[in-house]
């Protein structure tokens, strides 16, 4: 079962692989860019075929990415179809559309796994775990609609925000006979993980029931609350607040993955969700070796209308690959080193 479980895995990952290249290609083609190579995954190939548009279809061995090669792309080209000869803006939207197919992906999951689910947690107070009506201030049948000056709208965003806010008293703001009541310096059982305190919800909340609206809501809400739980990540790590021990590559998301498969599909799901949209908003961070950093360099052609030289860019990117690979497989080791102890 483990061993299914891991082609599961790999195979969502080729999927998202597909999906992101699929958002660059089909904008390319769209722009009437000559395209080269349209490759899912990484080193020798698999398989290969040259199709009707002249364009060389191919799988390689590593599931760890993919690429669309266009002429001009990296080198010089006379061909007048060549992407380094196109607008700034169309190779702005060629480059984005890779990352926001990733996110539309885990918006449409997100969307099916609302429609599939026969009801909603809300933000209401139902029961408090000891039974007691009032809690510090908090008492049932309040709605919470904001934690730490954070807005919550539904039952993923309220267990999110007093997961990362509640390790210290916070104010909570609730909406009590049709009024707004402040309680201040609330404070929420804790708990730690690998050195992080993280607060802890001592409440269940209200259900709502399935209609159009609840899950068109909760799609949305759950996943902006996504978005910014990457977002949190990113300046967890830059912050400090996360340490090395809390990234994860290619070998230790899989094995989260194959983790998560054991408690359901809906569970995996959601990590499939979570993971594109992490895909997707990761990759548009300005960095050298991502889709963001050529969005910035294409940025500033749009703005300065004066393109950065292609040898100072290359340099970039280069340097940024270099240090990016050089990550992932630190990274990837030491993934693979707790998969062995634990």
């Amino acid at each position: 079962m483990i061993v299914l479980y891991i082609l599961l895995a790999i195979l969502v990952f080729g999927i998202m692989i597909f999906v992101h290249e699929l958002g660059h290609f089909a904008f390319a083609k769209i722009f009437k860019v000559s395209i080269n190579e349209f490759s899912i995954g990484m080193g020798p190939k698999i398989i290969s075929k040259k199709g009707k548009d002249g364009v060389l279809y191919a799988l390689r061995l590593f599931p760890i990415g993919g690429f669309v090669s266009m002429a001009g792309e990296s080198e010089e080209s006379d061909d007048p179809n060549a992407y380094d000869k196109k607008p700034a803006y169309q190779r702005f939207i060629i480059v984005i559309a890779g990352a926001v197919m990733n996110i539309v992906i885990a918006v449409i999951v997100v969307f099916f796994l609302s429609l599939t689910s026969p009801l909603f947690g809300t933000t209401t107070v139902a029961e408090f775990d000891n039974g007691e009506q009032v809690n510090q201030g908090l008492t049932v049948g309040d709605k919470i609609i904001e934690v730490d000056g954070n807005r919550v709208a539904t039952y993923d965003e309220l267990s999110y925000e007093i997961m990362m806010n509640g390790d210290a008293p916070v104010d909570i703001l609730v909406i009590r006979n049709n009024e707004r009541v402040l309680i201040e310096d609330y404070i929420f059982p804790t708990t730690d993980e690998d050195g992080i305190t993280y607060g802890q919800m001592n409440f269940y909340v209200m259900p709502e029931k399935r209609t159009f609206g609840s899950v068109m809501k909760n799609t949305f809400h759950t996943s902006v609350s996504t978005v910014k739980m990457i977002w949190d990540s990113i300046i967890g790590l830059i912050t400090g607040k996360f340490g090395f021990k809390q990234l994860s590559g290619p070998v230790g998301v899989t094995g989260a993955m194959v983790e998560v498969a054991q408690y359901g599909p809906r569970s995996f799901f959601y990590m499939v969700a979570v993971i594109s949209m992490n895909l997707g908003v990761f990759n548009l961070l300005p960095i050298p070796a991502l889709d963001g950093g050529t969005l910035l360099f294409t940025g500033i052609e749009m703005i300065f209308k004066k393109k950065v030289p292609r040898k100072v860019e290359d340099i970039v990117k280069i340097v940024g690959f270099v240090l990016l690979i050089s990550l992932v497989v630190i990274v990837s080791i030491k993934d693979i080193i707790s998969l062995i102890i634990f």
